[in-house]
């Protein structure tokens, strides 16, 4: 049995490049530490709300809500690989090494061309009937 959610990734639920990433995070996250929710749901804007953000019309990509704390950019994805622990979390460590301006600046890079490059769906992915407990 999974220990207790302590951490939520939000998600551009339309991006192909981030459904990807909640896919890895799944894959990898045999504690069943995360739980999901996409940036366009009612939950997500209001989670983005009470951790005082704005929802924009083109929402950041990641954001990790953790310890009452919401994390964007790059702390949001390298925070996420620190969570996953084993190799994921040395790269998560060592990612943030580098400094934050010069990470930032390849998240918004990326994150600005994410729908060019990998594509969006019409609609949020929906999880399977095993995963629907760990999305919000």
């Amino acid at each position: 049995m999974p220990s207790a959610p302590s951490a939520t990734i939000l998600f551009d639920g339309v991006c192909n490049l981030c459904n990807g990433f909640v896919q890895f995070v799944i894959e990898h996250d045999a504690a069943g530490r995360f739980r999901f929710a996409s940036l366009q749901s009612g939950v997500g804007q209001e989670l983005l709300r009470d951790h005082g953000l704005q929802p924009q019309q083109e929402p950041d990509s990641v954001v990790l809500l953790e310890g009452g704390q919401a994390y964007t950019h790059s702390a949001a994805a390298l925070g996420v690989l620190r969570g996953l622990g084993g190799a994921w979390g040395v790269v998560g460590a060592v990612g943030q090494l580098f400094p934050r301006f010069l990470r930032d600046a390849a998240y918004r890079l990326v994150a600005r061309n994410r729908y060019r490059w990998f594509g969006r769906q019409e609609a949020c992915w929906l999880p399977t009937p095993e995963l629907k407990a760990r999305f919000l």
